[in-house]
Order: C-alpha cells, then structure tokens, then sequence
C-alpha cells in the first residue's frame, strides 16, 4: 500500500536528528522508522497519545512524523493536559483538511502534510524541509500574500479575493513555492522536486499548473503564467519576467 522504494539521491541524509514516529498501525511505524534511520535519522517510535506524552518527557524531537489516525490523538488535544516545553515541526500523514485535528502543543509551529497512502519519498522530501532553516523567505506557519491572494500556513488554505480555494496538497505547495518565489521564473524540475521530492515527466506539471491555474485564476485576473520553455511564474502581468 505504501511505496517503499529507497529516497532518491537527490535528498539530502539527515545528521543524527531525533525524530519522533506516531503511528497506531504497526506497518506504517516500521515502515517509516526503518526508512528514517537508514535516511540518517535517530528514531523514536509511539503508538498513542499517551506514549507521545511519555516520550516527550523522556527526551527532545526535532520532528515528529504523526499519523492523524494514531489511537488516542484526540484525547491528547483535550484539556490542556499536554504542554510540552518546546514545539517541534510537524509533518502530518492525512490530507490536509485533518490538520485542524493535531495537537494543537505540537501543531503551533511549522509544520505539513502528505497524503496517505503516501510515497517514501515525499515523505523524506517534507522531513528535509522542515528540519532546514528555510531560505526561500517563508517559514511554515506564517501568512503570505500577494495583491488579493492570501495564504496561510497555520490552517493549510489559500484564499483569494476573500474566496477559499480548494486545493490539494500537491497544488497548495505548489501555490507556496510559486508565491514564495513571485515573479521569478521556476522550472519544471524545480517545481516537481518542491513539490513531490522528485522529478516526474508525463506532463505531471502541466496537469497540476493547469488545475490549480483554474481555481486561482477563475474569478479574477491571471496571476499565474507560463514562460514557453523556462517553467512558470506568479504576479500581475506588469511584472512579467
């Protein structure tokens, strides 16, 4: 159910980070912990709420890789009980509509999701992500915004001109990098590997430019636009590159 192909070589290893698996289904957490720590990173796993209480009492996660079904996360989340002392980055395994169910203790800081059943290598692409100072001017967990379009990490949604856009979580990260990287051209490469960790071809991102472009671009002026052989850019028309 769940791709197990070794990450590319274009993901970078991780050096020793402590990371947290939370996952009720012993498949996903020996699948995910096994992959990680041949990835480079320290694991620790948890199969309640509960035990991720106890395993943060007993040490400190950079990440914490959480499966939004994980027995007893609900619980955790109610009360107040669960204050941990520091926020680590979040990578949900869910869509994306299930972020308003995480913990909010843990979910205050940066923090993503990939969709189940989901690809080890997405999964190792979001780890990568989260755990590196982020250099493309917008950390996970802050609101940007460009003329009337606005979008908002902390709840995962985009909207514009007031209106919410329905978007997939392929097509909200491509939005992010887009708006990220305004009135900069992107390549097809740099896109694929953003937004699934790897390069795919079959015109994957002609397909994904063109759904998104429908939803962001439907009631108003074009703010997405393609650059015939370099890749495409966001911004008004007056900022064409």
């Amino acid at each position: 159910m769940y791709g197990s192909s070794p990450a590319p070589q274009v993901l970078a290893r991780g050096s020793g980070q402590q990371l947290l698996v939370a996952a009720g289904d012993p498949e996903i957490a020996e699948l995910l912990a096994t992959t990680l720590e041949l990835a480079g990173y320290r694991m620790a796993l948890a199969d309640s709420g509960a035990e991720v209480v106890r395993r943060f009492a007993e040490r400190r996660f950079d990440l914490v890789v959480i499966d939004a079904e994980l027995p007893g996360l609900d619980d955790l989340a109610r009360g107040g009980r669960f204050k941990p002392a520091y926020r680590p980055p979040v990578l949900l395994l869910a869509d994306c509509d299930s972020l308003a169910r995480l913990v909010p203790e843990l979910g205050a800081g940066e923090r993503d999701c990939v969709t189940k059943p989901f690809r080890i290598a997405e999964v190792l692409a979001r780890v990568k992500v989260l755990l590196r100072d982020r250099g493309d001017g917008g950390r996970w967990g802050s609101v940007l915004d460009h003329a009337d379009l606005v979008l908002d990490d902390g709840t995962c949604r985009a909207r514009r001109d007031g209106r919410t856009l329905d978007l997939t979580p392929a097509e909200y990260r491509l939005l992010r990098h887009l708006l990220v990287n305004a009135h900069k051209v992107l390549s097809k490469e740099q896109i694929s590997r953003y937004v699934w960790g790897e390069f795919r071809g079959d015109n994957a991102i002609e397909q994904l430019v063109s759904r998104l472009r429908r939803k962001v671009d439907r009631d108003g002026s074009a703010l997405i636009h393609t650059r015939r052989g370099f890749g495409y850019w966001l911004g008004e028309p007056s900022g064409d590159v």
